[in-house]
């Protein structure tokens, strides 16, 4: 059986526990051609999707269309009006994981997929002087991969993210972050209370003299800051 390719983009990239998700569109049904000539009909991954959801083993997700490296697994596929949105889980294994962290960095970005066609047609003569060369109205699909080079450019990732964040921890960092915030802002509503004693151009001279001190009140807010974006 000689198997087919496409590629498109990855949408968006999440997190599950500490292993990541990515979700996007693997596919898109738009009219303009791909670098084979074909355009994908509407509906024409009903079946294929519906057989897998019935069967309970869900797709492979691998790495460049090699089955010596799956690295995940398809979550789930909404049939969309755009295409078919997928969520898929990384593994947690090495391999797995390190090709999330090239995700993450944005070098590799697209979706492809491996797939035997089941139906299509010729295309009419206002979509053969489009360029398209078939229209493809069923598929089997067999795996997802991500891949560096795609044959469709439309699509391209728009977020990476990763890493569960625990709800309840951030919560209480941010508890934290207002409470400093809040003193922080004490802290100059007193200094600007405090009457004028004929010291401020001493104060000046002393501040120019030396290094400024550190406010421990400041610097347990910037730590929470950084340690709440990263």
């Amino acid at each position: 059986m000689e198997h087919k390719y496409k590629e498109f983009a990855l949408l968006k990239a999440a997190e599950e526990k500490d292993t990541g998700t990515i979700s996007g569109y693997f596919s898109t049904y738009d009219r303009e051609p791909d670098s084979y000539g074909d355009i994908i009909a509407p509906g024409a991954f009903t079946e294929t999707i519906k057989k897998r959801e019935e069967s309970g083993h869900p797709f492979p997700l691998c790495w460049n269309h090699d089955l010596n490296q799956i690295i995940g697994k398809v979550d789930s596929i909404v049939d969309a009006e755009k295409g078919p949105l997928m969520t898929a889980s990384f593994f947690d294994t090495p391999l797995a994981q390190e090709k999330r962290e090239i995700v993450k960095s944005g070098v590799v970005y697209q979706f492809s997929f491996a797939y035997d066609i089941r139906g299509w047609r010729r295309p009419t003569e206002e979509e053969e002087k489009a360029g398209i060369m078939n229209v493809l109205t069923e598929l089997d699909l067999f795996e997802v991969s991500i891949v560096p080079i795609p044959a469709n450019q439309n699509a391209v990732m728009t977020d990476v993210k990763s890493g569960r964040r625990n709800k309840k921890t951030d919560e209480e960092k941010i508890r934290q972050i207002i409470s400093l915030a809040n003193q922080l802002l004490d802290d100059e509503v007193n200094d600007a209370d405090d009457p004028d004693d004929g010291k401020d151009e001493a104060k000046a001279n002393a501040a120019a003299e030396e290094p400024e001190q550190s406010n421990p009140t400041k610097d347990n807010l910037l730590a929470y800051i950084k340690n709440m974006e990263g």
